[in-house]
């Protein structure tokens, strides 16, 4: 059990926590979740002992083993696979110690000590680390062959693939993930959700990612008002009971409100009466006890629009037999070969599509939204162009892009040099850069600041046609949320590679696969997207948890004779009696739990339609919207608490089979 009693934690002169107060179970999975800056990494780092609270005290069992992803890479020569599994520090320090024994000139003479170190081995999956390495690799993305090229040879993003396959290789009781996904392709995040589902120890995650969260975590901790609240539930569910939360609170400060007005009409009134001077006293000590009540405040609202598209060709872009990649250049920027990703490209864009592209990370993806773009001329095949085609083009290389040494108005003010400046306020303000920040430098701007100003510049644009990579890498959750509004209601043709499937539901109508070079539409949506990858990729070497011992190779036997034969089919019946004796009443209480579950779920579901109707946060049904939202969450536990039981009948009715 994790507790926080007390806390406060300050930032130089910002108060982040103040006296806040926190009890966590062991095995939950909780989403850390608050604005930017609001402290969720320096909570972390109070967790990891790296930073020390200036009041009050945090508490978990000192056996506990915690795993978290590092945040630096150094460039190492060491093969990936062998550094994925150093994060298991424990394995590594007995395989060290064995090899050091085994090489020792008098071997014999440490007999006992190997036998032990070969059983701690044993425990410790020392046998099975090599394929069980492998399996998480390639379900972060990686190929057979990338797992023995250094880890000094990957970029940026995959070094941090790797930084997380340490953590996730190393046995732990806490695993604290800083944003996990931001590196990942969706097909990673999936892999990663089921991985995350059946860890079995205390897991905090920081995310902005909605979908993500609702798969995996079964609490939410808000930082918000420098308090750490705890909500029972998953993203939807904290939205829900927030909202419910929130009109109760204005409802109980608007009857305080009602009753502080009567007190002090009262005394107004009678205070210099001698014959209510002591009932006015009276009215005016309540007064003084009444404790003020602060109202819920949300996050504070951003949103934006998309203005309406200038003009709209039709077909905007025709690509006909085009081979998207890169030139090859030699120093002198000659060209000497070239570099196919996706091959033999027949696509055209008509008014108003809105399409999501699907594939891993190094499909081909970016390279073809560049070549819609202009930013990569086609190696071969010809592109045609809409006439009055305007692209807005949104994506990380462009946020770096910007000049760190001028300020937003400048960036606005380049592209419209010839509109006032307070229209170019105005418009910037309604991007959340108010006052001195739309003239300040953008050099110490967060990346989700510098993102939302590139979204900016492109809105400003009014393009026809939005091309859009990972346009939500560093968002927060409400800009994130924001951008999803104004997508979902932009009039002209989007094209949009994402992780967060919360956005691609919300914006997109139909999907396209790049995969093994080609481009081929999907007839499904991102469920059935999900299902598919769980049938094919991820359905295949990629289950670690638990992982079955790999079957030795089984040397032939000799035919056995009649008698024989007929011995071992006596022993298979005993063995089958036996089995069937052990499985029927797990089989029984499996039966009882679907039950149980069943009606839950029905209950659930009457809850969450009553928590729907708008009628129920008004004031007169405020006991029955108490009593739907704590229903809501004992159903919600005991829902979780079947289907851990029913699980681990599952496993036990599997190791029968």
């Amino acid at each position: 059990m994790i507790r926080i009693q007390n806390v406060s934690l300050m930032r130089g002169t910002k108060p982040l926590l103040v006296d806040a107060d926190l009890t966590l179970n062991p095995g939950d999975k909780i989403g850390l979740i608050g604005a930017n800056g609001a402290g969720k990494s320096s909570l972390f780092g109070m967790l990891r002992n790296e930073l020390h609270p200036d009041q009050g005290q945090i508490d978990f069992p000192a056996k506990w083993r915690m795993a978290y992803v590092a945040q630096e890479t150094p460039a190492l020569d060491r093969a990936a696979l062998d550094y994925a599994i150093d994060g298991d520090v424990g394995l590594r320090k007995l395989q060290a110690e064995l090899e050091e024994l085994e090489s020792h000139p008098d071997v014999d003479a440490h007999g006992m000590r190997l036998g032990e170190l070969h059983g701690m081995l044993a425990d410790a999956d020392g046998y099975t680390v090599q394929s069980r390495g492998e399996q998480l690799l390639l379900g972060l993305g990686f190929s057979l062959a990338q797992m023995n090229q250094p880890v000094a040879s990957f970029s940026g993003g995959w070094r941090m693939r790797l930084n997380l396959a340490q953590a996730l290789m190393c046995p732990s009781d806490l695993l604290l993930l800083d944003e996990p996904t931001n590196h990942l392709d969706l097909d990673a995040i999936i892999w990663l959700e089921d991985w995350l589902k059946r860890y079995t120890g205390t897991l905090i995650i920081i995310s902005h990612d909605r979908d993500f969260l609702d798969e995996v975590v079964n609490v939410i901790v808000h930082i918000d008002e420098r308090k750490l609240k705890r909500y029972t539930a998953n993203y939807s569910g904290f939205e829900r009971q927030r909202a419910a939360q929130m009109i109760l609170a204005a409802g109980a400060l608007e009857k305080q409100q009602r009753q502080r007005a009567h007190l002090e009409s009262f005394v107004n009134r009678f205070k210099a009466q001698a014959s209510k001077a002591r009932q006015a006293q009276s009215r005016m000590k309540a007064l003084a006890k009444m404790e003020e009540l602060a109202p819920l405040r949300a996050a504070a609202e951003f949103s934006f629009d998309f203005r309406e598209p200038l003009s709209a060709p039709n077909p905007l872009l025709v690509l006909d037999k085009v081979d998207a990649g890169y030139f090859l250049l030699d120093e002198h920027g000659d060209k000497v070969g070239k570099k196919t990703i996706v091959n033999h490209i027949d696509f055209s864009l008509t008014i108003g599509q809105r399409i999501g592209l699907l594939g891993v990370n190094g499909a081909g993806k970016s390279t073809l939204i560049k070549t819609i773009a202009g930013e990569l001329m086609p190696l071969t095949g010809e592109a045609t162009i809409g006439k009055g085609l305007s692209i807005g083009y949104f994506a990380q290389h462009q946020v770096e892009m910007l000049r760190h040494d001028e300020s937003p108005l400048w960036h606005l003010a380049k592209i419209a040099p010839t509109v006032r400046e307070q229209e170019l306020r105005n418009f910037l303000g309604s991007f959340n850069f108010p006052g001195d920040m739309v003239t300040s430098s953008i050099k110490p701007f967060s990346g989700g600041e510098k993102a939302r100003l590139a979204l900016a510049l492109i809105v400003w644009q009014r393009p026809n046609l939005l091309l859009l990579d990972e346009p939500t890498n560093h968002l927060d959750l409400e800009t994130r949320e924001a951008l999803t509004m104004a997508l979902a209601q932009f009039e002209g043709t989007l094209i949009v590679v994402s992780h967060d499937r919360h956005l691609l539901r919300a914006t997109t109508d139909e999907f396209i696969i790049v995969a093994d070079g080609r481009l081929q539409p999907f007839d499904g949506d991102l469920d059935d997207y999900k299902d598919w990858l769980f049938k094919t990729k991820l359905g295949k070497g990629t289950d670690i948890l638990p992982l079955a011992k790999a079957a030795a190779p089984v040397a032939p036997v000799p035919s056995a004779t009649p008698a024989e034969r007929k011995e071992q089919k006596r022993l298979g019946a005993e063995e089958r009696q036996r089995n069937a004796a052990q499985r029927k009443p797990i089989e029984n209480k499996v039966k009882r739990l679907d039950e149980q579950m069943a009606k839950l779920q029905a209950k659930k579901a009457t809850i969450d339609a009553a928590l729907l109707d708008p009628t129920i946060y008004d004031a007169h049904n405020k006991d029955r919207l108490k009593t739907l939202v704590a229903d809501q969450a004992f159903v919600a536990r005991d829902l979780e608490t079947f289907e851990m039981e029913w699980l681990e009948l599952q496993e036990q009715l599997e190791a029968l089979a």
